[in-house]
């Protein structure tokens, strides 16, 4: 590791395009100015190290062998969605409800009131 020492309003370069510039010392810390490329991604080291969890993460389960992946993509594909069933059977004019409960009459339609 480089280690440099600088003062307010100092800076260091690193390769061609990239400057890294003391802007306020404080008690708390050290605010640094960068200024690089567009092309160069910069970021606080643990947004550095979230971005890359999830890139491994989504590395690995792209890597699913394509079998299993088309398998749960049938199963998917099967299964109804929650709360969605097959369309109830069209019934004849005057048959029972089906969802009246047997030798009961068919409770009566509510009536809504103006």
């Amino acid at each position: 590791m480089l280690v440099f020492s600088r003062k307010r309003d100092e800076a260091i370069v690193i390769g061609d395009g990239v400057e890294v510039r003391v802007l306020r010392i404080g008690r708390d810390g050290v605010r640094l100015g960068i200024q690089a490329p567009t092309s160069v991604p910069v970021h606080r080291r643990e947004i550095y190290d979230l971005i890359r969890a999830e890139n491994q993460t989504a590395a690995q389960a792209s890597v699913a062998t394509p079998t299993a992946l088309v398998a749960r993509l049938r199963q998917a594909a099967r299964a109804p969605a929650p709360g969605v069933g097959p369309a109830p059977a069209p019934r004849a004019p005057g048959a029972p409800d089906a969802s009246s409960v047997a030798g009961e009459p068919p409770a009566p339609a509510a009536r809504h009131r103006a």
